[in-house]
């Protein structure tokens, strides 16, 4: 398949003048005004942005163990539509990613899937229990070269498991990306706390409950002078103390999910279990903060959290609802409503946002490269221009737990490439 070659033809790169950009044997060839069509399959891209294959650092899967939720082949797809050529997939499946055996299992499904590439997510601790380090080396060391651990769903409070964890993964340039959530301070927890919980008599989630645990992570990080990565940051303070950390220097990451950048607590208000999340949506002058902190890179990457659920977990009273929404397929129309349409980025930097930064950050090689001769042709192409009202029904995903059901949002994606194999054409699965 890779042996093929397409022509996408007038195409805006990164939002760009238009250009046409061949590909050929999975690899960009030519990047010019008026290319040689001949033996070419063309995309005539007229009024659409090219882009780099988007990388998520953060999707679950469920794979093994929750099929009923999510597969890596029905969560590749639903990628795949929503113009990501990679995705990392989180540890707590059942089993949990905290040996090389499973992690190898979870990278060899997304091999034979074709979709997107699926790089592992290896646990910080055995079974996600936060007493003992899970098999660090082992999963580095396997086929699936894992680099990012997370114990995701749960935090890592122990401050000297953290501290091991992070010493560790030196040895193979790794990360550990980290649940920040304090498990005392949110204990039963419903959502944010704060005005809404009160009236609701729902109890909160503070935001102190984040923001402590990444202030002794960034401390503990600079004292072993390793690499650090803070998943779903949510609160205008813990974008202060990423901040405050990168201006020392230190390997401080960070990511937002398109919920967090769009949605406040106020929604809370309805009991629709569909905006319970975790960290729960927080206030509008956090959502301004994030967008902010996006646009100024002190938030390095957008990442989806994709958290599927059967219908019977989330249409239940609240109290009883999962936690978690679906994104993949809707994450780039999100950013280009609360970033690009409001002045706050350009394609450029959705590029860098939502490609370059993540795949760097995961260690990612082939993905997040920029639109020139030689390198790898992972691409999406997208329509900025449409507008369309969202319908969890045309979902790839094998869930449907969306909070933009009946919402109109902008972009769409046309076109999707894996290595100059389409994946995606005219909106839709090849």
């Amino acid at each position: 398949m890779t042996d093929s070659k397409t022509l996408i033809r007038g195409a805006k790169v990164l939002g760009g003048r238009p250009q046409d950009v061949l590909v050929s044997g999975g690899r960009i060839a030519e990047v010019g005004a008026r290319l040689d069509a001949a033996g070419a399959a063309v995309v005539e891209a007229d009024g659409l942005v090219l882009l780099p294959g988007l990388v998520d650092l953060h999707t679950h899967l469920r794979e093994p163990g929750r099929e009923d939720s999510e597969t890596v082949l029905t969560g590749t797809r639903a990628a795949a539509i929503g113009g990501y050529t990679a995705v990392h997939a989180m540890a707590n499946t059942f089993p949990v990613a905290d040996t090389a055996g499973v992690v190898e299992q979870v990278w060899r499904l997304g091999r034979e899937s074709g979709y997107c590439d699926v790089q592992p997510v290896g646990a910080v601790t055995v079974g996600l229990a936060g007493r003992q380090l899970a098999e660090l080396g082992a999963m580095a060391d396997s086929a699936a070269q894992v680099r990012v651990f997370s114990d995701d769903g749960k935090c890592v409070d122990d401050a000297v498991i953290m501290r091991r964890a992070l010493e560790y993964v030196k040895a193979f340039d790794g990360v550990v990306a980290q649940h920040a959530q304090e498990p005392r301070l949110t204990e039963g927890a419903q959502m944010n706390e704060g005005t809404v919980s009160g009236e609701l008599g729902l109890t909160g989630w503070p935001a102190v409950a984040e923001e402590s645990v990444i202030a002794r992570d960034v401390l503990l990080a600079a004292h072993v002078g390793s690499r650090v990565h803070i998943c779903h940051l949510s609160t205008a303070g813990s974008v202060e103390i990423v901040r405050w950390a990168k201006s020392k220097g230190w390997a401080v990451t960070a990511e937002v999910t398109p919920h967090h950048l769009l949605l406040t607590d106020e929604l809370v208000r309805t009991y629709n279990p569909v905006y319970k999340v975790n960290p729960p949506l927080r206030t509008e002058a956090d959502v301004v903060a994030l967008r902010e902190a996006l646009a100024d890179g002190t938030i390095d990457c957008v990442a989806t959290d994709h958290a599927p659920h059967p219908h019977e977990d989330k249409d239940c009273e609240w109290a009883a609802a999962a936690m978690g929404m679906v994104g993949l397929e809707t994450a780039l129309s999100v950013v280009q409503h609360t970033m690009v349409d409001t002045g706050l980025l350009d394609w450029t930097g959705v590029a860098d946002r939502m490609s370059a930064r993540p795949a760097a950050i995961g260690r990612l090689a082939g993905h997040g490269r920029p639109v020139a001769p030689g390198e790898p042709a992972n691409l999406v192409l997208l329509d900025p221009a449409y507008r369309g009202v969202v319908n969890p029904a045309d979902f790839a995903s094998r869930s449907r737990n969306t909070p933009y059901e009946g919402r109109e949002l902008p972009g769409r994606v046309i076109a999707t490439f894996l290595r100059g194999h389409a994946t995606v054409m005219d909106g839709k699965l090849t």
